[in-house]
């Protein structure tokens, strides 16, 4: 069997701690733009800026913040590297409906396949992004633990790449209008109603919202209630839960599903910069493998109405 590394960009957001713990070798860093002339890597820690300045900066509506991936010349850097070394690469990307990642990893992968034609360097578009992309590279790094051939680490990704949900809620409805996804009359109102924001992922990793909740404790006592009834086998699972300066909410959500619900392993990391510049403060959101991602969230809605009715 061919040695391989399995490379994911930076926004899979996975902490220093858990990419130790799962064996996670590399990955590749994207960039990020200050409009006050800062500049420097997007990276899985907090060494060029500390988690609060961060999300301090995304407050400030005179600031503008923006990312970019890695750039072409970045991932071939990186999988020639590899197969100079006679290694294989399983590359995984944040979704292509959200950026450019996998299509710039496609393009570098031929290039360096054309000189080294021995090589395998397979790219997986994830469909999805920040926990829900990190919940898929530490399953692919697990499997590649037990003994599995790249063909087989990508072969379980494509077939559960749209198993994995989200659920969870952001209360800093002010980012969120300055983005554009809502009006800043609303969010005003709905900040000072105390409204939650709650969404599952669909196919293509965009979050929808499904319900609006008043009040953080009830938003986290949904977000359990949803991932009780959306997971399928949830004691075989590790349950994967990120949070964008929302500590608090995070260990809270860890202790109340490893105490209910009992899955394998209950896992917090970070949103880092390069997630964070579009996600902003005030989310938190639980990862989980459940039924395939229906059609316009069909059945998720439904679930969501049950629980909301019952």
């Amino acid at each position: 069997m061919n040695d391989y590394v399995i490379l994911a960009d930076v926004t899979c957001d996975l902490s220093e701690e858990l990419r130790t713990r799962f064996g996670v070798e590399d990955y590749l860093q994207g960039h990020i733009h200050f409009s006050d002339g800062r500049d420097f890597p997007t990276t899985l820690d907090w060494s060029h800026i500390s988690r609060a300045d961060f999300y301090k900066a995304l407050s400030d509506k005179k600031l503008e913040v923006s990312t970019a991936p890695a750039s072409p010349e970045e991932y071939y850097t990186a999988f020639k590297a590899y197969a100079e070394k006679g290694m294989d690469v399983l590359s995984i990307s944040i979704s292509s409906k959200i950026s450019s990642t996998y299509n710039v990893a496609s393009g570098a992968a031929k290039r360096v396949q054309e000189e080294f034609p021995e090589r395998t360097i397979y790219c997986f578009d994830s469909y999805k992004m920040s926990g829900a992309m990190g919940l898929l590279v530490l399953y692919a790094h697990q499997l590649k633990a037990e003994g599995k051939t790249l063909a087989e680490v990508a072969d379980w990704l494509e077939q559960n790449k749209h198993r994995v949900h989200q659920m969870g809620p952001i209360d800093d409805l002010i980012f969120v209008a300055r983005r554009g996804r809502l009006t800043m009359g609303k969010a005003i109102m709905g900040s000072f109603a105390g409204v939650k924001p709650m969404g599952d992922c669909n196919r293509d990793g965009y979050v929808s919202v499904l319900a609006k909740v008043k009040g953080i404790n009830k938003a986290l006592d949904l977000t359990v209630r949803y991932v009780k009834q959306a997971a399928v086998d949830l004691s075989e699972q590790v349950v994967f839960i990120s949070h964008s300066n929302r500590e608090e909410y995070a260990l809270h959500l860890q202790e109340r599903i490893q105490a209910e619900l009992q899955p394998k392993q209950v896992l917090v990391s970070d949103v880092f910069s390069g997630c964070g510049t579009n996600i902003g403060p005030g989310m938190v959101a639980v990862y989980f493998l459940g039924e395939e991602i229906s059609e316009d969230l069909a059945a998720e809605k439904a679930l969501m109405n049950e629980l909301l009715n019952g």
